[in-house]
């Protein structure tokens, strides 16, 4: 399991500790991932991804897992949410022809 929010694509970054003494050791920044279950209003189910807490943030925002995934672009999000993309934009395009 990778340390990569299946939302929004952040990931690990490295930089330096640096010491009093100015010593540099090298480090990691880890993101803030959670597992989350979100629940998608066009598909009426819910879905269990594991993203960060500012993507669960920007999801609030946006007004819900559906509208975030129609903004979202696909280069930034996993193979799993890309295939719930496609779920969605194919769900919303019968209800709006039925």
């Amino acid at each position: 399991m990778s340390r990569r929010c299946e939302l929004t694509g952040k990931a690990v970054l490295t930089g330096n500790l640096v010491s009093h003494s100015n010593r540099k050791t090298r480090r990691r920044y880890l993101p803030n991932l959670v597992n989350v279950t979100l629940t998608s209003d066009v598909l009426k189910r819910s879905v269990k991804l594991r993203v960060s807490a500012n993507a669960l943030r920007t999801v609030d925002h946006r007004g819900g897992l559906d509208a975030f995934l129609l903004k979202a672009r696909a280069e930034e999000l996993s193979q799993k949410a890309v295939e719930l993309k496609r779920a969605v934009v194919k769900a919303s395009a019968e209800a709006v022809a039925a």
